[in-house]
């Protein structure tokens, strides 16, 4: 087979193989003349063959374009040959316009921690009503389990988690119950253990830093190679494992210059694979800049990212739900329904307006004319939001589960795509914390160190903060699934679910036009209630019952999550403390 590697400014590049005989081949490469900096030649391997390459008489490190990490990220690679899996049907795709998306870790969404053993699972995931099962990151990280953002070797599979063949399996699980897959990738930055590309070239540089240090390479010298390196991958992913779209992490700190954005040439990659494959694929974006750009096509300007993760719409429901104020929440609690209305209308919260948080002015306007809500995704956690408080607390320690019902039925029932975090539909109990496995001793206790210092400077003791690298941390993270069975754990759970039939059953739940939604609220009494084509959505976060005006009357109570009576002529309903109701007029 061909083995390359692009290592520009090596003198001499080794192919290291072993599995082949008894004992380690070593070939030398050669100058591909074709391609400035990189080096091929053919060799005798099959599935499963470990190899490395060795630049100019170093030690052998394994492939940029690694398929496989058998042994870890420090670890030679190894041979994958794609065709050895037979998958068990075909797969039309699955599009994002009326999508429930799920969000969930392998590592905890069983004790197992296993691709198979989460795979075992997606009956309950059908049952429930969801359209997506989105991954958290799945490339290889130190030791066994970690939240997937420090990986390296983004064209492998974690191996504890089953390697590529057992994402296969998953995929094929989850296609067969009608579920797409969509994969977090992180381009922004690679793990600070494992991490060998800056030995085979400038897939970095200091022209511009992120919180992790120097940015990948996408506008300087050898950033054609590098943005080739990330497209490629990102192709790979959905092409060799049948992913249906890729969600990517922090695109605010691709740092990138060029004419061509990044972002618009991989967007134009993958509408071509698309094409080339007859089944829909697509992008999102996590977002903190408020741009409408980077949903926008290509064609009318834009970045053409089919859609963003919206944290407007958690920050103001978060305000609104449980009173916080700290930190970015600072904005969005001032007028916490005002914020909540503003988000169900506009999309954005900071569309040019001030951030306190920022300490500037922030985002621009969303044309609701020509962006389709749908291309923003709403929700009320993510691993984000509940991983990055102190012990990982979830909402449900925190708020009664009539104001879970109450948020849930505010991202279910709007006009945006809704995701779910794992365990959230049952009012999971136990929390999401921190946890790292790293193999290094230093960088295990100076990740340790500065989780807690960063909680301290906001007023919390140390000894509070989980330590990221004791087992138990992770173990503490892992879903209770016997909770669903039983108590206010079953009753929310029966909630979702009749929510996201109704989302599904009512086609004026999946409107993606925001210039239609209206909205009445009343921050004093803590109510708010929308319109949805034929539908009303009436929401009471306070601690009695609240009386609120539909505007008109309602012909029939669709859901309740406590019972209510059928409003009179002048269509007030009256809404008991911390419930919500959805109803349809006449």
């Amino acid at each position: 087979m061909q083995f390359e590697v692009w290592a520009p400014q090596a003198e001499q590049v080794t192919l290291h193989m072993e599995g082949v005989a008894t004992a380690a081949v070593e070939h030398a490469l050669e100058r591909d003349p074709d391609r400035d900096g990189w080096w091929s030649g053919s060799a005798d391997a099959r599935d499963g063959t470990r190899y490395g390459f060795a630049l100019d008489g170093g030690p052998v490190l394994p492939d940029p374009r690694s398929r496989r990490q058998p042994d870890g990220p420090d670890g030679l690679s190894a041979v994958v040959d794609h065709d050895r899996y037979v998958w068990q049907g075909g797969w039309a795709g699955r599009e994002l316009t009326g999508a429930v998306l799920y969000e969930l870790h392998v590592g905890t969404f069983t004790r197992e921690g296993t691709l198979d053993a989460a795979a075992e699972r997606l009956a309950h995931l059908a049952e429930l009503g969801v359209t997506h099962v989105e991954l958290m990151p799945l490339c290889p990280v130190p030791g066994r389990h970690g939240w997937g953002y420090d990986g390296v070797s983004l064209w492998a599979v974690h191996e504890p988690y089953g390697g590529p063949e057992a994402l296969k399996r998953f995929v094929d699980a989850a296609h067969e119950l009608g579920l797409g897959v969509v994969l977090d990738v992180v381009h922004n930055h690679l793990g600070p253990s494992g991490n060998y590309l800056p030995s085979f070239g400038p897939y970095f540089t200091d022209t511009h830093h992120t919180p992790w240090g120097s940015a990948v390479n996408l506008d300087a010298p050898g950033s054609d190679e590098v943005r080739a390196y990330l497209i490629g991958s990102a192709l790979a992913w959905l092409r060799d494992y049948r992913l249906d779209g890729l969600r990517l992490d922090a695109i605010h700190e691709l740092h990138d210059r060029r004419a061509l954005p990044f972002l618009e040439e991989l967007s134009a990659e993958v509408d071509a694979l698309a094409e080339q494959l007859g089944r829909q694929l697509f992008l999102i974006g996590e977002s903190d800049l408020g741009d409408p750009r980077v949903v926008t096509s290509r064609a009318e300007g834009g970045l053409g990212l089919h859609a963003q993760w919206n944290d407007d719409v958690h920050h103001a429901i978060h305000a609104a739900v449980t009173g916080e104020r700290q930190g970015y929440y600072a904005d969005f609690a001032a007028r916490p329904l005002a914020a909540v209305a503003k988000t169900l209308t506009h999309g954005f919260f900071h569309d040019g307006t001030y951030s306190t948080f920022r300490g500037r002015r922030h985002g621009r306007p969303l044309d609701r004319t020509r962006t389709p809500a749908h291309r923003l995704l709403a929700y009320t956690q993510t691993h984000d939001q509940v991983g990055n408080r102190a012990q990982g607390d979830r909402l449900a320690a925190s708020v009664s589960p009539g104001l879970l019902a109450c948020a849930a039925t505010l991202v279910l029932t709007g006009p945006f795509t809704p995701m779910l975090f794992m365990g959230e539909e049952w009012a999971a109990s136990t929390p999401w914390q921190y946890f790292t496995d790293h193999t290094d001793p230093s960088l295990a206790d100076a990740v340790r160190k500065g989780r807690r210092r960063e909680f301290a400077a906001h007023g919390w003791a140390e000894a509070d903060i989980p330590d990221p690298q004791d087992p138990a941390t992770r173990l503490r993270s892992c879903l209770d699934w016997s909770e669903r069975e039983s108590g206010d754990h079953a009753r929310v759970l029966a909630w979702y679910r009749e929510l996201i039939a109704l989302r599904r059953a009512r086609t004026d739940l999946q409107d993606p036009d925001l210039a239609a939604v209206r909205v009445a609220y009343d921050e004093e009494a803590r109510w708010i209630a929308y319109r949805r084509g034929d539908l009303r959505v009436a929401v009471n976060l306070s601690g009695v019952p609240v009386s609120i005006p539909l505007g008109r009357p309602v012909a029939a109570l669709l859901a309740a999550w406590e019972r209510v009576d059928v409003p009179g002529a002048d269509g007030v309903l009256t809404v008991p403390a911390e419930s919500c109701v959805v109803a349809v007029a006449p």
